[in-house]
């Protein structure tokens, strides 16, 4: 039973060590021709890490170094390695690399300007992330720290946790339309966890700002943005409340 055990083992790793998948990736360049193309690389899994991040890397480093694409971190916290892979809004870092998968095809995030491959403008995206002022506002004048109670910043969870990746705000198609004005699903988590932080002093303020039929309510609650998410929140919920906070300020 031993060797028969051992033997399967040893087929299983052989099976892996000899694996290969292949990336097909989006590429533009505007200096080079105006239409995009695509680039398909093969990749061995035994001499590769266990995520797609890793796999874009070995390639960037051995096979083509004109491949251009965001990373930093490495660990899903600081959002730069964002992009559509096999139809799914994610972060490549955290997307692993499937063993019975052939063929990963990978573009930028959808409805998004494109500077080069898969490195897309965030311009827009930081400018409307500076509207809604995302820092605290308080009437307390002094030195002293601001506390919380633990119910106050529990009430936290699940908003502070976002990376500003645009994942969710990229699977929006109201945000796809209506980019300009309308703020999208990862702003607006922003906005709500600034009007729901115990601290702040400028709820008020900051409703009369989101209290907009294109900024806020263009919102058609369809909830791509709570699916895509690779940090598992629901800016759909937030949105939500939002709009309830506002409909119950106008009251």
């Amino acid at each position: 039973m031993f060797l028969k055990k051992e033997s399967t083992n040893k087929l299983r790793l052989h099976k892996k060590a000899d694996s290969q998948i292949y990336i097909r990736v989006y590429r533009w360049n505007p200096h080079i021709q105006h239409k995009p193309w695509f680039s398909i690389y093969p990749i061995l899994l035994n001499k590769c890490g266990p995520m797609v991040l890793d796999a874009l890397v070995q390639i960037k480093n051995y096979q083509d170094s004109s491949l251009t694409f965001r990373r930093s971190c490495r660990e899903g916290i600081c959002g730069s390695c964002a992009m559509n892979i096999e139809g799914t809004n994610t972060l490549a870092c955290l997307k692993v690399l499937k063993l019975k998968t052939k063929f990963i095809t990978i573009y930028p995030l959808p409805h998004m300007y494109v500077i080069k491959d898969l490195v897309i403008d965030l311009t827009n995206f930081y400018s409307q992330y500076k509207s809604i002022k995302p820092w605290l506002v308080s009437e307390n004048h002094t030195e002293k720290e601001q506390l919380q109670s633990k119910v106050d910043r529990a009430e936290l969870n699940g908003l502070y946790e976002c990376i500003l990746c645009a994942c969710c705000s990229a699977s929006c198609p109201s945000y796809w339309w209506n980019q300009e004005v309308y703020l999208g699903p990862a702003i607006l988590l922003q906005a709500y966890k600034w009007i729901t932080d115990s601290r702040d002093s400028n709820t008020y303020e900051r409703l009369d700002f989101l209290n907009h039929k294109m900024r806020l309510f263009r919102c058609h609650t369809i909830m791509n943005c709570s699916k895509t998410c690779p940090k598992n929140l629901n800016p759909g919920k937030a949105i939500s409340n939002l709009k309830q906070q506002i409909i119950h300020l106008i009251k």
